[in-house]
């Protein structure tokens, strides 16, 4: 039976002091990002009304196994779930709820 699942890397946590509240298992809102001046498929990711970080968008940041922002961002709505699956001070890698 093939996984259907999509699992992201979140990066940048440490621009947004996010790391002390989050914890596998919880659900952050992915939201594009349409003002952003760096990335024109930017993907940033929320915890309640807080920002965490983004999707991970560049072949040096994005980890094995887990996709970028570029290749979801068509994908999803304006906003999407996703849920913590795995962390480090660094990044998160996250799956899309479906």
């Amino acid at each position: 039976m093939e996984d259907k699942s999509k699992y992201i890397t979140i990066n940048h946590l440490n621009l947004f002091d996010s790391v002390s509240f989050l914890k596998p298992g919880d659900r952050l809102v992915l939201r594009k990002d349409r003002n952003n001046i760096y990335d024109d498929e930017a993907i940033a990711a929320y915890r309640d009304k807080t920002k965490c970080g983004y999707v991970a968008n560049s072949v040096h940041s994005v980890l094995r196994g887990t996709y970028s922002a570029g290749r979801v961002y068509d994908q999803i709505k304006d906003d999407a779930e996703c849920i913590i699956r795995f962390m480090n001070q660094e990044m998160l890698i996250c799956e899309i709820a479906g």
